[in-house]
């Protein structure tokens, strides 16, 4: 605490402290610490507002780089036509437009293949904007923890096309993540991804047309809830992977989502890893530890309502685990999948299951895997060995022990302070 100056007392300003203070040796020191802790902690955030219209590529781009931490920058109405990727390294501050149907980042022009916006700083929060087209990825969060997307969408608006950007929204390598209200369509990868992070929440969220609609991968302490995933190739997808800084995904729970009507054809890059989700995939968990997925309605997904699978490649990574572990399916209303299931023999192993391929489909792989609830009918493809295909599976009838909740849920999810930037 400073010690008394009768000259200071209502100044309102550190400018005319230091004046009234400059006798003061003492005081002066105690001045100067107070105007480096005002410094690294701005009394007052500004807020810089930025139009649609001529130079908007230049203006906006400026506002994010000279913004201070606590600003908000403030996007109106309109299209803002962009010819290149923005980007944000500054901590704590907000970009907010007018709605994301009525604040549009239009990056058809962009030039080169980068994310229509990259942010690498911490807590950050998007909302209330659009972006549309954007050559690569949508927006891109790379190490930037508490980091907050709501009502933000993402569209490539030519429709489904491998040329599409990969990820619509995509936090990488983040820590307390909430994605809450927002919209994607198009990606050629995952609409909303979510890449080897921890406390994350999914919710309220339309994932529409993509190839993945929702994916966690390489992630734990994730809560995917209450989000609507239709029409893409494949719905929610739970998945860890060989050969990356993070792995070692679980602690996923998946619950009360509509997952319906998952039958676009699979348009992703050849060889990219989603390439080999099939057409009308409901649910997939692969290769993960501690999962439940439950209150989800499932319906109309051709190829099947809910899979549980090892990962099926050959791999070098000593410290990778193919096998999912302590995988629960709890109690879901599933109905109309498996009908015209994209796998070889499909016609044959829907006459042999009455016209539809059971709820649950598991491929054989890793031992106590699975606990199913029993309402729910399941079948396995009875592989021996990680590696396997479909030549080698010997379909029937799974009886699975009784489901058990495999997740941690205090830890499932991100902080809930972050609900406060909702607001």
């Amino acid at each position: 605490m400073l010690p008394d100056c009768e000259s200071c007392k209502g100044s309102g300003g550190l400018t005319y402290m230091a004046v009234s203070c400059s006798l003061r040796p003492m005081r002066m020191t105690c001045l100067a610490a107070l105007a480096l802790s005002a410094a690294a902690s701005p009394l007052y955030a500004a807020t810089h507002e930025v139009a649609a219209g001529d130079g908007a590529q230049t203006r906006l781009q400026e506002a994010l780089i000279l913004a201070e931490p606590g600003d908000e920058i403030v996007l109106g109405a309109g299209r803002f036509a962009l010819d290149d990727g923005l980007s944000l390294d500054v901590d704590r501050v907000t970009v907010r437009g007018s709605g994301m149907d009525t604040t549009v980042l239009d990056f058809t022009a962009q030039k080169g293949a980068g994310e229509g916006l990259l942010v690498t700083s911490d807590g950050v929060t998007l909302r209330d904007f659009a972006i549309e087209n954007p050559k690569g990825d949508g927006i891109k969060s790379k190490g930037a923890d508490d980091i907050v997307y709501h009502r933000v969408r993402v569209t490539w608006t030519g429709g489904p096309l491998s040329t599409n950007g990969a990820y619509g929204i995509y936090p990488v390598e983040c820590t307390n993540v909430l994605i809450d209200g927002v919209q994607v369509s198009g990606a050629s990868d995952a609409g909303i991804y979510v890449g080897q992070s921890r406390r994350i929440t999914v919710r309220n969220s339309l994932a529409e047309a993509n190839v993945a609609g929702i994916e966690i991968e390489n992630s734990r302490d994730a809560l995917v809830e209450a989000n609507l995933v239709t029409r893409n190739t494949g719905g929610i997808l739970v998945f860890d992977l060989p050969s990356l800084p993070v792995m070692g995904g679980g602690n996923v729970l998946v619950r009360d989502n509509l997952v319906v009507d998952n039958d676009t054809p699979n348009f992703a890059p050849p060889g990219n890893i989603v390439a080999g989700v099939r057409r009308g995939t409901g649910v997939m968990v692969m290769a993960n530890d501690a999962v439940t997925v439950e209150h989800n309605t499932i319906t109309g997904n051709p190829t099947s309502g809910i899979m549980v699978v090892a990962y099926p490649l050959a791999f070098e990574d000593a410290r990778y685990n193919p096998y999912p572990r302590k995988v629960a399916i709890g109690p879901n209303r599933a109905s109309g999948n498996g009908t015209q299931p994209q796998i070889g023999g499909g016609e044959q192993l829907v006459a042999m299951f009455g016209g539809a391929l059971p709820a649950v489909m598991w491929d054989g792989l890793g031992e106590g895997a699975i606990t199913v609830d029993p309402a729910l009918a399941g079948w396995t493809l009875a592989l021996t060995k990680q590696g396997q295909g479909p030549d080698d599976a010997r379909p029937a009838p799974a009886r699975f022990a009784a489901y058990a909740d495999a997740v941690d849920r205090a830890t499932a999810g991100a902080p809930a302070e972050l609900d406060a930037r909702l607001k």
